[in-house]
């Protein structure tokens, strides 16, 4: 299969073309790889290559829905035996896992053919993906800009073309910022509608999900249908849909009613593309006949910004901890950044921890009576175009502090102000508006409806009430339709042009 012909494809298509004998998984899988490697040198996007394992595997794939289609694992969570989980981390870089995530275990179970893994910012704890231990991840769009994070390794590859779809995951907007900056569809699915075991069980109090991001909604869909339902260690299991997700694209969502707004929950400044994307999305919905409101949840964004930090800060504490006691790593194996927010959650008591958690319920209630009201919320899905690589690194001061919290070890010096938390605070103006449907477990999309007048995407999202993906995947569905998105090809990366006859 010629690399032209490849991209032609999404999953369903490229899985039809292998059902139907036109095409082998073993010379897709070539396609793949040579896409790859045409693209790589100028995106950094994978980080760990498994090209003879995807050739043992191509060459049986299992029967599934989409048996033979080359797929990309995210290097955070999920697990492939006997390969690492780095995280974008230096002391993980070479631990090989033991086993595979119950998540790549109903990929491969689907047919699916992982031959890398992504680059994702360490511990997936940014809106970027510029690890120091691979470097940055570049936007197709534009390679001085980001793909998004922390799953931009996998964004930038699929809009790149590498593959039609790669896995993710979203504790804090991980899948929909990538997919808003790289012109993709990113689906965040609900709490507890995917499994994460078996090693960890609901990361973040089920804030953390897995899912993928793609070029198609059916894509999207049928990958749900692969991906959702629980496990035999699931902490909560839930209702399954009422009908599969594959079934929802081809229903019509009816008139709805949503709320929109482009003001930031943080009350900082959102970008004037932003804020066209909004409207222009409002006035398309208008089009197709749905009820479109200004109207936004009556919740504090500050306060809830600052309840998640509590359980992030104490997060990313444990996770340190956990590492360092069982591999016997030192500080100089994490990055500056990482460092300090665990510090920070070494300064909060077990008391804040369950105080912040139990605050939760108050943005759950208002959420959930703004979607008596309303069928979805709309909003930015980020407050402004992709970032230039390099825009959101820590000011001078803060990389002095880090580097004295490195010598030194004297957490304190760092702790004992309010310093980082506003800095922190101070990058999350980038992506104020993800982080709602992580703390109160909504599904979410980010749908690719705007391009800036420079070029680059800028996604809007949608977040539903619990248990809502059937009717975004509706919606979705019918957007797609009234203004597609995935014939664009990005201009920062070359497209072979289809051969003649």
């Amino acid at each position: 299969m010629r690399v032209d012909e490849y991209l032609q494809h999404d999953a369903v298509g490229l899985a039809d073309l292998i059902a139907t004998g036109r095409a082998s998984a073993p010379e897709v899988l070539e396609a793949a790889i040579r896409r790859a490697e045409q693209v790589e040198p100028r995106l950094n996007a994978l980080v760990l290559k498994m090209y003879d394992e995807a050739r043992r595997r191509a060459a049986h794939p299992p029967t599934g829905p989409l048996s033979g289609v080359p797929f990309l694992l995210k290097d955070l969570f999920q697990d492939y035996a006997g390969f690492p989980t780095s995280a974008g981390n230096r002391a993980l870089r070479h631990v090989p896992a033991t086993g595979h995530a119950e998540i790549v275990r109903r990929w491969l179970d689907a047919g699916l053919v992982p031959f890398a893994k992504t680059n994702v910012p360490e511990f997936g704890a940014k809106g970027i993906t510029e690890p120091r231990e691979f470097g940055p991840a570049r936007n197709p769009w534009n390679t001085a800009h980001t793909p998004g994070g922390s799953s931009g390794g996998s964004a930038a590859a699929v809009a790149a073309g590498v593959v039609p779809a790669a896995g993710g995951n979203d504790g804090g907007g991980s899948i929909r910022i990538p997919a808003a900056c790289c012109g993709l569809f990113g689906l965040k699915p609900g709490r507890g509608r995917v499994p994460f075991g078996p090693a960890w069980g609901e990361p973040m109090h089920g804030a953390s999900v897995n899912g993928v991001l793609t070029r198609t909604v059916r894509d999207s869909a049928l990958l749900l249908d692969v991906m959702a339902g629980p496990e035999p260690t699931s902490p909560y299991p839930i209702a399954p849909p009422e009908r599969p997700y594959t079934a929802e694209t081809d229903r019509d969502p009816g008139r709805l009613r949503i709320g929109f707004t482009d003001r930031s929950p943080l009350g900082t400044r959102v970008h004037h593309e932003a804020v066209r994307a909004v409207r222009d999305a409002a006035a398309l919905l208008e089009d197709l006949g749905h009820d479109v409101t200004e109207a936004e949840p009556a919740i504090d964004g500050r306060a809830l910004t600052e309840d998640f930090l509590t359980l992030w800060y104490g997060s990313m504490a444990a996770l340190v901890d956990g590492i360092k006691a069982d591999t016997g790593c030192t500080d100089d194996d994490f990055e500056p950044d990482t460092l300090i927010l665990a510090a920070m959650g070494r300064t909060r008591s077990a008391g804040d921890y369950v105080r912040g958690h139990d605050r939760w319920n108050a943005h759950i209630l208002a959420l959930a009576d703004f979607h008596s009201r309303y069928d979805l919320l709309l909003t930015p899905t980020i407050a402004g175009p992709p970032v230039t690589i390099g825009r959101l690194d820590p000011p001078a001061w803060l990389r002095g502090a880090e580097r004295l919290l490195v010598r030194t070890r004297t957490e304190w010096l760092v702790t004992r102000t309010d310093l980082v938390t506003t800095e922190v605070m101070n990058n999350l103006t980038a992506t104020p508006f993800t982080l709602l449907a992580n703390l109160t477990g909504t599904p979410a999309m980010s749908v690719p409806l705007h391009w800036t007048d420079t070029g680059l995407p800028l996604g809007v999202q949608f977040i539903a009430p619990a248990a809502g993906e059937g009717l975004l995947l509706r919606l979705a569905a019918q957007l797609e339709q009234a203004r597609p998105w995935a014939h664009r090809r990005p201009t920062g990366v070359p497209f072979p042009e289809p051969a003649t006859a």
